[in-house]
């Protein structure tokens, strides 16, 4: 997958943030703008408000860096989630009281889940979900293209679909901040 981080350079980049070393927030940002970004435009949807709550995600841990712990999760995770939550409440911001913003909000965050899960599933559960989705195919042309058996194309599509459900699911904190 992408952009992994073993647990130790997780804990290593810590370090170095909290010894206040520049490089390390530029090979941080180097490696996990991107992902913040699509995350908060898949929540805001407009170049500017997404550039903003990119520069904060990094700030924050700039500012903070023990705000990350690596007992929690990795790195990748956490900026993910900052990413999100800071989209989230940006939106919130934005759309104010407004009849519908609710739905909207959980929609857009919903969505901006599923990127993330897919861009953080293992290679081969996303290219069996790519070619079934976009070549619209089944199982057995799954198997076919990837060289692999009937029952390992199954297992791979519904592991994959059953990590994209989760994407509907909210935690406990988003509930009770959407109720607010």
């Amino acid at each position: 997958m992408a952009h992994e981080t073993p647990p130790q350079w997780d804990r290593d980049m810590r370090r170095r943030l909290e010894s206040g070393e520049a490089a390390a927030l530029a090979e941080l940002y180097d490696r996990f703008a991107s992902l913040a970004y699509g995350i908060a435009h898949r929540v805001l949807t407009d170049e500017e408000s997404t550039g903003r709550v990119t520069r904060e995600v990094f700030g924050r841990i700039w500012a903070t860096p023990q705000s990350f712990d690596p007992a929690q999760g990795p790195m990748r995770s956490w900026i993910a989630g900052e990413a999100h939550r800071l989209a989230v409440a940006r939106l919130r911001r934005r759309e104010g009281t407004a009849a519908g913003s609710a739905e909207r909000i959980r929609t857009a965050s919903t969505a901006a889940r599923a990127d993330y899960i897919v861009t953080a599933m293992p290679a081969p559960l996303r290219e069996a979900l790519e070619l079934a989705r976009g070549g619209r195919t089944d199982y057995r042309e799954v198997a076919r293209e990837l060289g692999i058996t009937h029952t390992e194309a199954r297992r791979r599509l519904r592991l994959g679909l059953q990590l994209l459900a989760s994407a509907t699911t909210y935690p406990d904190d988003v509930r009770r901040e959407q109720r607010v």
